[in-house]
């Protein structure tokens, strides 16, 4: 046997293996209440022939168009710099000049709310769903159903900080053990009730949907949705592991695993068995394997949890460069994927909302009715992005647009539509994180701009201008003064930065040998070629030198820019300066002012955003400046008004 490359097989099985214990334990897991809620939930159905046939056949159906269909084939085409997600739509999205665009852009970000909401609401009711299967084992159990969920809970989130590789690897055949159970005991009720396979003709789907009246079909659907959660995971994960191995763990064995499970079920249902504890999928297990069913699903589930925490990781650090939020602290856990990350502020506040969850609801069919409206409004508003994308991006006609994503969208907003008759019942709960969102983005995205402008309204000159300066004033300060800035400075054409302005303006100082520092975060691991790019720009033994120097740090590196200015030193790269000189750095800090001229709306958001803007790491900490150099920080008067 040929040894496999580094570029062949097995890094493509050991990614689909992480991709099991990462993405599909939330839709993996949904056997466990789906089918149960169609029956013993809101819609409660009979257990007749017309009712089973139908019901199984619309959950297989809408598990093939809106996972396999939508999001397996097509959506996870949409990426963007190989990232996936809400904001990836985003981005692609807000370049287009196309009314209908700019609208879907702006939902999008409501869309990114929801995805929150689901994040805290999918831990929750995963694992409450398979802990409450000890019940059924022993009553005398049922007191202790609420602690157990909440130490599991606990252990999952102070775990992410190990990254989602090591999650993934740990959890994968843990996932892959849960898949060929589920298979197995869909199997066996298949066998024993074959007559469950006419359920896989769409006919009896649709001729089901259209026999119910309006509100028991509402009803209906806003059950068969829980089948379908945990798509949206495929596609906000998508930077964790890549296209190819999230469709080969699919195809290969999640989704036959599930068509197996939910036939089964409906095996069963057409049985005369009596159904354990009103829950179908422990009524599928034989009492010898109980125990075990019952900790693997409970392990499952806590897998489960984990699609939607990766998802919330992603779904920030797209954020934060899109600027929509403000600069977290986001850790790099993968040295071979730069999509693998742990941002402790998003995991300790999911981990807050599903601890307060539990406690509210106290059981899964509670925690469900909260559940299907933050999945369906993604959904649905991904289809809507989605429309635009194959229509002006990828060129299709609009009748082949259509025809593919017509029927999505209408089985999506039947979705969305049943789940806001779960407003009063718990479905609020993601709306509401959803607007705080919303507004937290809108907030934080006026108060950058309005911060941008302020400091883009400052006089510029080309460094050119700053040469003839430097030529005809004396020089008064020796020391060799930085200034980063975030745009590199190329030639003497460039513009001189802002900060340098500002502090031009403050001192008249001009600096003898004066640097202005850029940092660039690569998309490799490491930066092994090109760490440091130094360009004289100018210099003249009397006056002195300008530079400009571009530092290259991958994802996985600690960017400590004093590090790399002791190897410039020592290099003396730097035309005239020796090891001998203290190098002096310098940053900005905003100070901000609230207007009088606003609105006590306008006012309160500006004000939120002081308070954000104050409160988060600037770039002194972020470049661990000053420890040992001298840092001196311009303040910037900010009036927002």
């Amino acid at each position: 046997m040929k040894k496999l490359r580094h570029t062949g097989l097995a890094p493509l099985l050991l990614l689909s293996l992480g991709a099991l214990g990462v993405v599909y334990g939330d839709i993996g897991t949904s056997p466990l209440y789906a089918v149960n809620e169609i029956f013993f939930g809101h819609a409660h159905l009979e257990r007749n022939f017309f009712d089973v046939i139908g019901a199984i056949s619309l959950v297989l159906w809408c598990l093939t168009m809106i996972v396999t269909v939508k999001y397996v084939i097509f959506v996870l085409r949409a990426d963007a710099d190989g990232e996936g997600g809400v904001f990836a739509l985003y981005s692609i999205l807000k370049h287009l000049k196309n009314k209908f665009a700019v609208v879907i852009v702006g939902l999008l970000v409501l869309a990114a709310g929801l995805l929150y909401g689901d994040g805290i609401i999918t831990p929750a009711i995963s694992v409450t769903s398979a802990v409450e299967g000890i019940k059924i084992i022993t009553g005398s159990f049922e007191p202790y159903i609420i602690p157990i969920t909440l130490s599991i809970l606990t252990i999952l989130f102070v775990f992410q900080k190990f990254g989602t590789h090591k999650v993934g690897n740990i959890f994968g055949p843990i996932i892959i053990v849960w898949f060929f159970s589920i298979a197995i005991l869909g199997l066996n009720q298949i066998i024993r009730h074959p007559g469950i396979l006419v359920a896989l003709n769409p006919l009896y789907a649709i001729r089901f949907a259209f026999s119910l009246p309006l509100k028991e079909l509402m009803y209906v659907m806003g059950s068969v949705i829980l089948v379908v959660t945990g798509g949206e995971a495929m596609y906000a994960d998508m930077g964790h592991f890549g296209r190819k191995p999230i469709r080969f763990s699919w195809f290969s064995l999640v989704y036959p695993a599930l068509i197996l499970n939910y036939l089964g079920q409906g095996g069963l249902l057409l049985s005369n068995t009596a159904i354990k504890g009103e829950s179908i999928f422990y009524s599928m297990v034989p009492t010898w394997a109980m125990i075990p069913m019952v900790i693997i699903a409970t392990l499952a589930t806590i897998i489960a949890s984990q699609a939607l925490i990766s998802g919330a990781f992603s779904l920030t650090a797209q954020a934060v460069s899109l600027g929509l939020f403000p600069k977290l602290t986001i850790k790099h856990t993968n040295q071979g994927h730069h999509g693998q990350i742990y941002i402790p502020a998003v995991n300790w506040m999911l981990y807050i909302g599903c601890i307060a969850l539990v406690l509210i609801f106290k059981s899964s069919t509670k925690i469900a009715a909260a559940y299907g409206l933050a999945v369906s409004g993604v959904m649905f508003l991904t289809t809507l992005g989605m429309i635009i994308i194959a229509n002006y991006l990828w060129c299709w006609s609009k009748f082949k647009t259509a025809l593919i994503f017509a029927p999505l969208a209408l089985i999506e907003l039947l979705f969305l539509s049943s789940n806001l008759l779960k407003i009063t019942q718990g479905g609020w709960i993601p709306l509401l994180i959803a607007f705080i969102i919303f507004f937290f983005i809108k907030i934080w995205k006026n108060g950058k701009e309005k911060s941008e402008t302020v400091i883009a309204s400052i006089k510029n000159c080309s460094i050119s201008d700053l040469v003839k300066i430097k030529k005809e004033k004396s020089i008064e300060l020796a020391l060799p003064s930085v200034f980063m800035t975030p745009n590199l400075i190329t030639d003497i054409n460039s513009a001189v930065p802002p900060l340098y302005q500002v502090y031009y303006q403050r001192y008249g100082i001009i600096p003898k040998f004066l640097i202005f520092l850029t940092v660039q975060i690569l998309k490799d691991p490491y930066a092994k070629k090109n760490r440091i790019d130094i360009n004289t720009l100018y210099h003249d033994n009397k006056s002195g030198s300008i530079t400009s120097i571009q530092v290259n740090f991958g994802f996985m590196e600690n960017p400590d820019v004093e590090k790399i200015v002791n190897q410039i030193i020592k290099s003396k790269k730097i035309v005239g300066l020796d090891d001998k000189h203290e190098w002096l750095f310098h940053i900005t800090k905003e100070h901000y002012f609230l207007g009088n001229k606003q609105s006590k709306i306008k006012k309160i958001g500006y004000a939120v955003y002081k308070f954000i803007a104050n409160n988060i790491n600037h770039s002194d900490q972020f470049f661990h400046l000053g420890e040992k150099y001298q840092v001196t920080v311009e303040p910037l008067k900010v009036i927002l008004d």
